[in-house]
């Protein structure tokens, strides 16, 4: 059996810009969280972001895109805020989260529940009930409690914050089973009106979801704030292709859930020139949120229920990148991959053969991910294209699967197992077929999951 000489598969490099993990509130938004009583833990379960107002005291609408779960059993948030973005065209000028109760497979009586936290909000902020958005997390099948909601919603509003403390406040809130806060946040520089100098604009993000992950358009509730200036269908186009390839590349435990959601909304505040499509400024904002996007994708397989070790699996040498993210996404997604690592064991066998079990994402992720509408619903869901002839792996930086050189090698099992207890494994496949690189993320499989998730209602 050869002997591997060096991992010879570093981590792929990436174009996107780095960001920081903190909660900074960009210009023209104001934010807050609150404990109101849903979670009967009593840690903060409401949140709501706002636009700032005119100086007459009119809300400031903000352009606003979005990507939702396409479970069957969609919740009433998830239904209500799609038809308020539609009406509307895309602009929005409140969001509101509910904590501890998901509002989902609750009927009519759900729906009307949602419709009268709507109307609370636009009360209490003196906005349009339909620039309203909203978000339910926590357990299938609960009713709102619309007696805590209520006065939770008055008393909140008029505390709300331009200031970082308020966002900070709002993530908080977010959280259900979540150790901890998801923020990410970055600046770049876009032009002015006149385009003789530069505005700072910023992009920021927060999160939630450790459990009931795993792609299908977006995998757990997010929402990303701007102050560029940019109209709604653009914003859309922008959102569309990061999410695809950030958080349809996240999964903990294989159940997309029934409350997905990520909102993003432009304020226009920075006062910065409006980003045009097709244009420099348009590439740098999507790549601002794409890397926002990512890095709350990965705090969020991070920090998967029970999980000690984040998984990053970087495919390259596929037919094209969406055959990379099949894989990629494939082996972050095997139970039988995520038992391994947490056991650090580098059982290759299990990356190969949940390699060979890819399929594509279906069709709508292919085409938001950038291929055309035909080709798109041509090969979604087919297999990816594989030759363990020409396979590589890598675990931990140990080179232990060869195919040009004879397929198994003879590597240092022992470092690669001390290897493998470091915060995060790296899974390294090269395909040896083409140009195509991606990459997905998820966790090890613990018992502190099984646990967690065997007494979720009791």
């Amino acid at each position: 059996m050869p002997v591997a000489t060096s991992s010879a598969l570093p981590a792929l490099p990436t174009a996107l810009p780095p960001v920081e993990r903190r909660a900074t509130i960009p210009a023209g938004f104001r934010a807050g969280g609150a404990a109101i009583g849903i979670k009967a833990s009593g840690r903060p379960d409401l949140a709501i972001i706002a636009t700032l107002s005119d100086e007459a005291g009119r809300p400031i609408p903000a352009a606003a895109a979005a990507v939702f779960t396409p479970n069957a059993f969609a919740a009433a948030p998830v239904r209500m805020s799609r038809a308020h973005l539609a009406t509307t065209g895309g602009w929005a000028e409140a969001i509101v989260s509910t904590s501890g109760s998901a509002n989902a497979a609750t009927g009519a009586a759900g729906d009307a529940d949602q419709a009268e936290v709507a109307g609370m909000l636009a009360a209490a902020l003196g906005v349009a009930v339909e620039r309203t958005l909203l978000l339910s997390t926590g357990v299938i099948g609960t009713r709102l409690p619309l007696d805590l909601v209520r006065p939770g919603i008055s008393g909140l509003a008029p505390s709300l914050a331009a200031t970082d403390a308020g966002l900070e406040a709002a993530a908080e809130a977010l959280r259900t089973t979540d150790s901890r806060t998801k923020a990410a946040t970055l600046t770049l520089t876009l032009p002015d009106p006149d385009g003789l100098a530069v505005r700072s604009t910023r992009v920021t993000g927060i999160a939630k979801g450790v459990g009931m992950i795993h792609p299908r358009m977006a995998t757990m509730l997010a929402v990303l704030l701007t102050d560029a200036t940019v109209e709604p269908p653009l914003l859309q186009a922008l959102l569309r292709p990061a999410a695809a390839r950030t958080w349809n590349q996240l999964s903990v435990d294989g159940d997309t859930s029934t409350n997905d959601t990520v909102f993003v909304l432009a304020s226009g505040a920075a006062g910065g020139a409006p980003v045009e499509a097709g244009t420099a400024q348009a590439r740098d904002l999507g790549l601002a949120i794409e890397a926002v996007a990512r890095d709350l994708a990965r705090q969020q397989a991070a920090d998967g229920e029970g999980a000690t070790t984040l998984i990053t699996c970087q495919v390259s040498g596929a037919v094209d990148d969406a055959e990379a993210r099949a894989i990629a996404r494939a082996v972050v997604s095997s139970s039988l991959v995520k038992a391994a690592a947490h056991g650090r064991d580098p059982n290759w066998g299990r990356v190969a053969g949940a390699a060979g079990n890819a399929q594509l994402a279906d069709a709508a992720v292919l085409e938001a991910a950038g291929l055309s509408r035909d080709e798109a619903e041509a090969r979604g869901g087919r297999a990816a294209t594989m030759d363990p002839a020409r396979l590589r792996i890598a675990i931990a930086n140990h080179l232990v699967f060869d195919g040009p050189n004879g397929g198994p090698l003879t590597f240092d099992r022992a470092a690669a197992r001390t290897a493998m207890e470091a915060p995060e494994v790296l899974i390294r496949l090269d395909l040896g077929l083409g140009d195509g690189a991606g990459e997905a993320f998820g966790c090890d499989l613990t018992e502190a999951y099984v646990v967690e998730n065997s007494e979720y209602t009791t």
